[in-house]
């Protein structure tokens, strides 16, 4: 590969790790202006006919990343045991005793939003282009590039449903 080409590709994953970052920076900050002011009780309202309520979902973003950390050289905030509740496929809350705080959910937002952003800092491009060490979708291919593609559609996919949530309790909505 010419000089060229290895500084035009060097800059293209510098970029795509920068889009990362964006893209988690702007997840991180919609979930906390739409969870803003909300209480406990609030977090726990159940959407009808179906679907999860506020506390389930920031809990589930908590989840996602909590997997993904390992992969960016970063500790979970909380151990995935402690965050089984909120894993991928469980049914939704409907006994407040089986609920985290939210306060405790949100200062675990907080830390987790600084550690994955310290690790999309620290990854190299290089390792966008190595093999993931799992795939939700039980893909062979993919890469850390498509893992991390995938997992901040998720969190953008979640982020936007808290701000229905918000409105579900009665609150304004946050973003204008």
């Amino acid at each position: 590969m010419s000089t060229i080409s290895s500084v035009k590709t060097s800059e293209s994953k510098a970029g795509e790790i920068e889009m990362f970052r964006r893209s988690a920076h702007v997840v991180h900050k919609v979930v906390q202006l739409n969870s803003a002011d909300l209480t406990q009780a609030e977090s726990l309202i159940q959407p009808r006919p179906a679907g999860n309520c506020l506390n389930w979902v920031i809990g589930h973003l908590l989840c996602v990343y909590g997997h993904a950390l390992p992969l960016l050289g970063q500790k979970p905030v909380i151990e995935a045991s402690a965050l089984q509740r909120y894993d991928r496929g469980s049914s939704p809350i409907t006994d407040a005793a089986e609920a985290r705080e939210l306060s405790e959910l949100m200062n675990a937002w907080d830390e987790t939003a600084e550690r994955i952003d310290a690790g999309l800092l620290s990854l190299t491009a290089e390792t966008l282009d190595a093999p993931a060490p799992f795939s939700p979708n039980n893909d062979p291919k993919e890469t850390v590039r498509s893992l991390l593609t995938l997992i901040f559609f998720h969190q953008a996919y979640h982020a936007g449903q808290t701000g229905l949530l918000r409105r579900i309790v009665g609150k304004e909505g946050a973003i204008a």
